[in-house]
């Protein structure tokens, strides 16, 4: 598996948390914010952790995907705290 791969699939674990689609194990949609945003905290370490060692597509690869899921975090987020998703 290489970096891109691995950091996508860490993406796809955020977005099921975040309700963007069926688990593939149970088919259930539920959104867990609280387990989207430890895999986000973790895609934000990685971030820290690999500066300077990745190649500049790893880079913005990995910059646009914490963008992304930030966005959809805090849309979700709001969503629930007025009601609008159970």
């Amino acid at each position: 598996m290489d970096f891109v791969t691995f950091i996508l699939s860490m993406s796809q674990t955020a977005l099921l948390s975040m309700g963007c689609g069926p688990h593939p194990e149970t088919g259930k949609t539920d959104c867990d914010l609280r387990s989207a945003k430890c895999t986000i905290d973790i895609l934000e370490v990685i971030q820290e952790k690999t500066k300077g060692n990745l190649t500049g597509e790893e880079e913005r690869i990995l910059e646009r995907i914490l963008t992304e899921l930030r966005l959809l975090w805090v849309e979700k987020k709001k969503s629930l705290d007025s009601g609008k998703l159970q």
